[in-house]
């Protein structure tokens, strides 16, 4: 008596072997592997977003007050470097200014239950403005929705 069945690793005459299942970001889309950093296309993509995030908050009359105008610059990069950091860039932010420290560095401020529904509209509007694939687009936005909420420390 024989055994027709082949080991496992062997592929059965006019079969296809298995292949490894990749995930994409998008249909046709680049792997969902590696960092977010540099699948979303780096320092430019960042800058792009905290740069259209600005533009909305120079407009809001409850949360452009809690920003330096003064150092409109600073503030946009420190937030574009904090990302970037975050999401597997260069490590800058951390070199030049230490430890995030969030809810420290927020504390100073009155962010109340509407204050945070205002800064995430207009992080909304920026992060949709970049177009990435919808993976990619919830990785960053389920963060920014955490850290928002994360900040809120009033609620009077």
């Amino acid at each position: 008596m024989t055994d027709d069945t082949a080991p496992a690793d062997v592929p059965t005459p006019g079969t296809v072997p298995g292949q490894p299942i990749t995930l994409r970001v998008g249909a046709q889309g680049v792997s969902a592997t590696g960092s977010l950093y540099d699948r979303i296309g780096g320092a430019p993509t960042f800058d792009r977003l905290v740069r259209r995030f600005y533009e909305g908050v120079r407009q809001d009359d409850v949360i452009w007050p809690m920003y330096p105008a003064d150092d409109l610059e600073g503030a946009v990069w420190r937030l574009s470097a904090f990302l970037q950091q975050y999401w597997g860039g260069p490590t800058t932010y951390s070199e030049e200014r230490g430890h995030p420290r969030l809810r420290m560095r927020h504390h100073p401020f009155r962010i109340t239950p509407d204050a945070r529904e205002r800064w995430l509209h207009h992080m909304r509007d920026a992060v949709e403005s970049l177009g990435l694939a919808p993976l990619d687009e919830a990785e960053l936005w389920g963060y920014l929705d955490r850290a928002a909420h994360a900040m809120t420390n009033t609620f009077d």
